[in-house]
This record gives structure tokens, sequence and C-alpha cells, in this order.
């Protein structure tokens, strides 16, 4: 974790860096001038032999973003912090006790098309916790091997139509599971942020 805590940002950024648009310069979404509402998820990686990254996926039954698979968070209340946010969320989103949890550092926010600026929020996690799921809001928590994610080999690019654009996005496929969109897109800056500025 010593690669992390030295690549990792010290504090939340106050702009974001990085959106939904990055791979859409010819099909934008995100208007010029918006004003977005602040989010924070945690990036949570799990101290095991082989470290691994928390994730859930989002209920079936849900009006937006059903069963899609995402880092807990949410929206930031007011008076909290980017770290605040993201543990609280994580405790009513799966049941993870923030006790288990030592902030590592911040990426770079993100801005999606639906106007959340994303705080990320790295934390190693210690074993040992239990999980217990938000009925209606998660359907399951589960750990992919942090080394399949920070292999480029296994992010790729995919697009599809949406709202009449051909929207581009990144891809990581985990034996059924599909991540894309704004959480992969989260994953791949975690990636640069540790790796790209390596060289």
């Amino acid at each position: 974790m010593a690669r992390a805590k030295a690549r990792l940002l010290a504090e939340a950024p106050t702009a974001w860096d990085r959106s939904d648009d990055d791979l859409n310069e010819k099909a934008r979404l995100i208007p010029a001038g918006v004003e977005p509402t602040a989010a924070a998820v945690l990036v949570a990686i799990v101290k095991r032999d082989e470290p691994t990254v928390l994730l859930t996926q989002r209920h079936a039954g849900l009006s937006k973003h059903a069963g899609q698979i995402a880092f807990p968070g949410g929206r930031v209340d007011a008076g909290e912090t980017a770290v605040q946010a993201a543990l609280r969320e994580a405790q009513e989103e799966i049941g993870l006790q923030p006790d288990f949890s030592a902030v590592l550092g911040f990426l770079p926010s993100y801005l999606t098309v639906t106007n959340y600026q994303v705080s990320p929020v790295v934390a190693l996690v210690q074993p040992g916790f239990e999980l217990t799921l938000q009925a209606g809001e998660v359907d399951e928590a589960f750990e992919v091997p942090l080394s399949f994610l920070m292999d480029p080999e296994n992010c790729r690019r995919d697009g599809r139509e949406w709202k009449g654009l051909k929207r581009h996005y990144y891809v990581f496929q985990y034996g059924p599971r599909f991540i894309w969109g704004a959480t992969a897109g989260m994953i791949k800056i975690l990636h640069d942020q540790l790796y790209a500025q390596a060289a």
C-alpha cells in the first residue's frame, strides 16, 4: 500500500477532473456550467493475501441504475466531508463498520451524466468484517481481485446507443459480472493514479 499512499491525493478535490463524457467528445451529455450535487464513494481495498476491491450490485428493482455494479456511496449530506459520507454510506448500504477502514487518500473527482460530482475515497479495509445488506437497495456485495482490475488487459472500451447518441465507456468483465459506466471509469482512474505516473 506504499504506492497508494505515495500516489493518491491527500485531499478530496473541489472540482472534477474526469467524467462520463471523457470517451465521448462527439456525444457529450454533460452541459456546460453544470452545478453538480456532491457525492462520495468508498473504494474499499480489502487487505487479504491477494488484495481485493469490495463492490456492490444494486437492487434489481430500483428505478435508477437497477442491477448495476457500484462502489458503496451516495450523496454528501450538509456538514459532511467526503470521507464521512463514504463511510456512512458503506455502513448504511452493506453494514461495513467504519472502524475496519483506514483512509489512504483520494482519486480525482468524477462527474456523472446524472449531475453528481463523485469523490472516490480509497481505504484499506481490514478483514474480519460482517456485512448486512440494505434491503431494497443492494442485492449483493462481492470482492474482485485488485490485480485483475489493475491489469490493463482486463479494461476495454464498449458502447451503446443512449438517447439517440452512441456513448462509449470502460468495461471490466469479471466472470459473469459486467462492471461498466462510472464505476469502471473510477477503477480506470485508480489504475492511472497508481501506475500511469510511475513510468
